[in-house]
């Protein structure tokens, strides 16, 4: 029985319009000081979540569908242009041993979360997303979607409704973790030595990214259109599903590596990445029924809490056993929930200054690998 809604899910133009301008808004929304306690993402899902189980506008769509099938395709690559691995391993330093300790903890804590909490039939595909999205960020939460094939916006939403508030927590714990007067005993304090570094580059750095020219959005769309065409023209050939955003991320980021000069001077690509990945937030707030998110975000919550509780302890061990930084520990498990903005906004905010570049360059190496380790996982888990 089709469902009975103000608008249908066929006037196109209008949930086109309705999903930018949610998109928008939430972007918007994030400046201001109530709006960054929630997030443009956060934002953006409850803005079309209202108006869906409000029947105003319906729980799918062909526009949602398109959605799925192209702009979050589309966004993967865009935001991947400054995934040289060459310059993350050469300049990322304990930063990056960090952040893998911090990978492998994720992975534990999701085998150990699978094996105690039931999730039911989509468990393997949850802890394909969840151990993405723990690894390198949100940007691998909708990949890792797509790589599994579940598509589901009331499971999907549900999902960020937990990892949403148990982040919210989680990043209130890491900023609080080097005031620690205990912590501090067992971990080396090398920020006082380096703090005081010329931090011109990481200016220039932020500066940079913030320029967008036309040109640059012609070139950025122009390759992600043709990266896009070449992976899912592939992944036709190997006739497996959910194999064409993995062939896209490798193929980008083998760009990004061969060619970082001329992918490097791209400036404003992840913008446009970013721009679309609100859109594809939108559209899964307005595909989730109210009664379902409320039915499985109790068990994501803890599902997600119990991931994060192992990778933190696995990674304050490492840490203490390879005498890390604690600054650096927190700064890479920032990289491995958030993804270089979060990691980079937070060395910034604890003037961490020689700390901003190795955040952005482990943030965007999680972007990089993350998806495939979550799917990889989730199909041995299966």
């Amino acid at each position: 029985m089709e469902e009975t809604t103000l608008i249908t899910s066929e006037q196109h133009w209008v949930l086109w319009a309705i999903l930018f301008t949610v998109g928008a808004f939430g972007l918007w929304a994030e400046k201001t000081k109530w709006g960054s306690k929630l997030s443009a993402v956060v934002i953006s899902i409850l803005g079309t979540f209202l108006l869906s189980n409000l029947y105003i506008i319906p729980t799918s769509a062909p526009a949602y569908d398109i959605v799925w099938s192209y702009l979050v395709p589309l966004a993967i690559p865009l935001l991947l242009f400054k995934a040289n691995l060459k310059r993350i391993i050469k300049e990322a330093g304990p930063t990056l041993l960090a952040f893998v300790f911090g990978g492998i903890g994720t992975i534990i804590g999701t085998v150990l979360a699978f094996n105690l909490i039931p999730l039911g039939k989509h468990a393997w595909q949850l802890a394909a997303i969840f151990s993405s999205t723990y690894i390198g960020g949100s940007m691998n939460y909708v990949a890792a979607a797509e790589a599994v094939q579940l598509r589901s916006g009331d499971i999907l939403a549900a999902g960020i409704a937990a990892d949403n508030l148990v982040m919210a927590v989680y990043f209130l714990v890491l900023f609080a973790l080097p005031s620690v007067k205990l912590l501090q005993k067992f971990y080396p304090n090398r920020r006082l030595e380096v703090n005081n570094i010329e931090d011109s580059s990481n200016d220039k750095l932020i500066e940079e990214s913030n320029k967008l020219s036309l040109m640059d959005m012609a070139k950025a769309l122009a390759i992600g259109f043709v990266v896009c065409a070449i992976g899912f023209a592939l992944a036709d050939l190997t006739g497996i599903k959910g194999t064409g955003i993995l062939i896209i991320t490798a193929l980008v980021v083998i760009a990004a590596t061969v060619f970082p000069k001329q992918m490097g001077e791209i400036k404003g690509a992840d913008k446009i990445g970013t721009l679309l990945m609100q859109i594809f937030f939108a559209a899964i707030g307005a595909s989730a029924n109210i009664m379902v998110v409320l039915k499985f975000g109790p068990a994501l919550f803890i599902f997600a809490a119990l991931i994060l509780t192992v990778h933190l302890f696995f990674l304050l061990l490492a840490g203490y056993i390879f005498k890390l930084d604690l600054a650096e520990l927190v700064i890479a498990s920032n990289a491995n929930m958030g993804g270089p903005t979060t990691a980079a906004a937070m060395a910034v905010a604890r003037k961490w200054k020689s700390l901003v570049i190795p955040a952005i360059l482990c943030g965007t190496l999680g972007y990089a690998i993350a998806t495939f380790i979550g799917v990889a996982l989730g199909y041995w888990l299966k």
